[in-house]
């Protein structure tokens, strides 16, 4: 893969970019602390704005380091407002078959309008088009359908279902997984 970091991105409603100091209370506001939004995430709603401070200064620093150009971490920026509403992310690499993982989340007020089917698409065609990865993938909790729609949306199909195979803030789980392949676009 030819890695080149967080690349500002830009779709009809969002812009897609690297994240800023001053992200921290939308961060916080809008999804972080929000437990209907990290129902099925992988880490605890934020309990303060400070906590939500803290991890956007680890994502700002792991930007300016060496190996920065394998970091994918956007900031989903709702172009109405200028405020982020969620993040998008490649949350896994393996280099061997050029495959990238991807895991997003967006505020509750911004569910089924599409938008993360819209930022989902955008990384997709980053990733293939430029990263020049051949396998993309994700995968959801199957009490989270809505965001395996999102997957099917962007023209990901469906490979199976990996019996409590993870764990996220409902215990151990099952996990589908989607993915596409750069053949197939």
């Amino acid at each position: 893969m030819k890695h080149v970091g967080t690349q500002r991105l830009e779709t009809k409603r969002l812009v897609l970019r690297r994240f800023v100091r001053e992200d921290a209370a939308a961060m916080y506001q809008n999804w972080a602390a929000d437990p209907e939004v990290t129902r099925y995430l992988t880490w605890q709603p934020h309990s303060s704005r400070e906590e939500s401070q803290r991890i956007l200064d680890e994502w700002i620093e792991t930007y300016g380091k060496e190996d920065s150009a394998r970091y994918y971490q956007w900031a989903i920026v709702w172009k109405e407002t200028g405020e982020p509403i969620g993040n998008i992310s490649v949350v896994r690499m393996d280099e061997n078959v050029s495959m990238a993982q991807i895991g997003y989340c967006i505020g509750k007020a911004w569910w089924h309008q599409g938008i993360t089917s819209e930022a989902l698409k955008a990384v997709l065609d980053f990733l293939f088009d430029v990263v020049e990865a051949n396998r993309i993938e994700a995968r959801h909790d199957p009490r989270n359908p809505h965001s395996g729609q999102v997957m099917q949306k962007c023209g990901m199909k469906y490979e199976g279902t990996l019996r409590s195979s993870d764990r996220n803030n409902q215990g151990l789980c099952d996990a589908c997984y989607y993915a596409l392949l750069k053949s197939e676009r």
